[in-house]
């Protein structure tokens, strides 16, 4: 197996640095994910690693060799793109078999290769058929068998899934993590979807505009976000932040002001009467109480009724965007008032520069 480390990275497209010092390592064995909005960097990142762009400056390391100048059909890398980039007038076979055929591999060693990728994928029964006779599910195990056949130091995936209807995506996201237990390898996975990172990953990048934010595993990056960004960023649907000012409340404690809204705190270290603050919850930890009891008064905008569980999209009160989640059934309509508590030991407060104060009060 094989460990892929950068060491301050940079790329520049002549005045524009995309990528600004990046330091991270893609331990042995591990399922790195690289998380972001589009423009973030991601794939430039990923494509610097498999050699096909060059870096500015810093170091691309894969085993404690720097490949800055190996070029990339050396560096003993495998990547699988989002257009699946196979030969239309081939077979399956054929696409699959084709990198090894340059490299005068036997045909029988080629042929076994070939099947043993085939059955460990469940396309066997595909390999005389050619690309436009396939869905896109099977295309995309073909452009992966023809990766593993190559016996890869490290798989690269560039956003894979995001040709594949929603259905499909989640089963190839299962094929995916059941792929990487059964061969083991390093694995480097792109995408823009936050879901498939947290399903996917031993290990979460989140970056932000050729910045690292965090890296992680994906619940800590769920439960200790260390920004904002990265709070609004990782979970579906988001966590609902709400800006607020500090100020002292009557009891001693601190009252977060939101609009009209007043949700009080034990006094906290970091945070001081007059800080402009953002206070974050996520939608499964806001109850609906009674008025007395609650900590936010909302009216009901939008409903999902989903059979299983419930989302309200809510405002009022100087709150634009509020998300409830309810598991089961829960009859609430546009225009309904909604009394919310706000579970304290799950609640974050950032910063005015962003940065987290606080990840659970008490």
């Amino acid at each position: 197996m094989t460990e892929i480390r950068l060491k301050q990275v940079r790329k520049a497209y002549g005045d524009v640095e995309v990528i600004h010092g990046i330091d991270l390592v893609a331990e042995s064995g591990e399922f790195v994910v690289f998380v972001g909005p589009s423009g973030c960097g991601k794939s430039t990142l990923l494509r610097i690693i498999a050699g096909l762009e060059e870096v500015t400056s810093g170091e691309v390391e894969i085993d404690g060799v720097v490949v800055n100048d190996i070029a990339a059909s050396d560096r003993g890398l495998a990547m699988v793109f989002q257009s699946y980039a196979l030969y239309p007038h081939m077979s399956v076979y054929k696409n699959m078999a084709f990198g090894l055929e340059n490299t005068k591999m036997p045909k029988a060693e080629i042929n076994q290769q070939v099947r043993d990728a085939a059955a460990l994928l469940q396309i066997t029964e595909l390999l005389d058929r050619r690309p436009k006779a396939l869905s896109g599910g099977q295309r995309q195990r073909v452009a992966i068998g023809r990766a593993i056949v190559r016996n890869p130091k490290a798989f690269l995936f560039d956003e894979p899934l995001s040709n594949l209807d929603a259905e499909l995506r989640v089963t190839m996201r299962k094929e995916l993590a059941a792929l990487h237990a059964k061969i083991g390898g390093t694995m480097i996975y792109v995408t823009h979807d936050q879901t498939e990172a947290m399903t996917l990953a031993d290990k979460i990048v989140v970056l932000q505009g050729g910045n690292v934010e965090q890296i992680g595993k994906p619940l800590d990056l769920y439960n200790t976000p260390s920004n904002a960004f990265v709070a609004g960023f990782i979970g579906s649907p988001r966590m609902n932040l709400l800006s607020a000012q500090a100020e002292r409340s009557e009891q001693g404690g601190i009252d977060l002001v939101s609009g009209t809204h007043r949700i009080a705190l034990p006094e906290l270290a970091g945070i001081a009467p007059g800080d402009k603050v953002t206070c974050g919850i996520r939608p499964e930890h806001i109850t609906i109480t009674h008025q007395d009891s609650a900590d936010l008064t909302v009216t009901v905008e939008f409903a999902e009724q989903l059979g299983g569980e419930t989302y309200l999209y809510c405002s009022g009160g100087g709150v634009a965007d509020l998300t409830v989640h309810h598991m089961g059934q829960l009859n609430k309509q546009k225009g309904d008032t909604l009394h919310l508590a706000l579970d304290r030991s799950q609640m974050h407060v950032f910063g005015a520069d962003g940065a987290a104060i606080v990840n659970g009060i008490y």
